[in-house]
């Protein structure tokens, strides 16, 4: 039988169909190419506040604020990836987006070991390493294997229009997805056939008394 694999995709732009639509979207379709499914859920102009450190989230599985960031939890608690794409602010992915996911990956109970992640992000010229950078850190602190491509996983541009020329971009986001596909495709047959990794959870450094 064969298996049904997803990703969850969030466009973290104001803008649902501009530059970084563009990107996102060409990733979508490579990875429906490889038979994986894709669920797109667009965060840029929502109201979406911060996480406010209120413990609710300990005692509930989910965010005290039930908004989106609850309803995505759902999408992405059955996802075997996500993709997070992002314009450039000043040199950093859009707030809105950051907020977003400071909650969902804070807030939800389900283990996120072994997902696969992936950012995409764009700007017209500079900044996109910089906020490369910092989404990927909410894999790597979350056990989630990260998907590469052939090249930094951007795209250059001040409107979709201006994206289709970038070439090389389209074609980077092309072989993130067969990458991403691929990630997926082992891991499901690993853990099948041996189980996923074991974590370690009981050290948690915090210096209490001060030494």
């Amino acid at each position: 039988m064969t298996m049904a694999y997803r990703v969850l995709i969030i466009n973290g732009s104001p803008k649902a169909n501009g530059c970084t639509a563009r990107a996102l979207r060409e990733v979508s379709d490579t990875l429906r190419a490889e038979g994986v499914e894709t669920d797109l859920v667009h965060v840029g102009k929502d109201d979406i506040r911060g996480c406010v450190s209120c413990g609710f989230c300990y005692k509930n599985g989910r965010c005290v604020f039930n908004d989106k960031v609850n309803e995505t939890a759902a999408l992405f608690e059955k996802a075997d990836g996500i993709v997070v794409g992002s314009p450039v602010y000043y040199g950093s992915p859009n707030g809105t987006l950051l907020s977003f996911l400071d909650r969902l990956f804070y807030s939800a109970s389900f283990s996120k070991h072994m997902k696969v992640g992936a950012a995409v992000v764009s700007c017209r010229r500079g900044g996109n390493t910089a906020s490369f950078d910092v989404l990927n850190k909410y894999f790597t602190i979350s056990g989630m294997p990260v998907a590469s491509s052939t090249y930094w996983n951007q795209v250059h541009g001040f409107t979709a229009e201006d994206v289709e020329k970038d070439l090389e971009g389209l074609q980077t986001m092309r072989n993130l997805a067969r990458n991403m596909a691929f990630l997926i495709r082992a891991i499901a047959r690993e853990r099948e056939e041996s189980g996923l990794p074991a974590l370690e959870r009981g050290c948690f450094t915090s210096f209490p008394d001060g030494k």
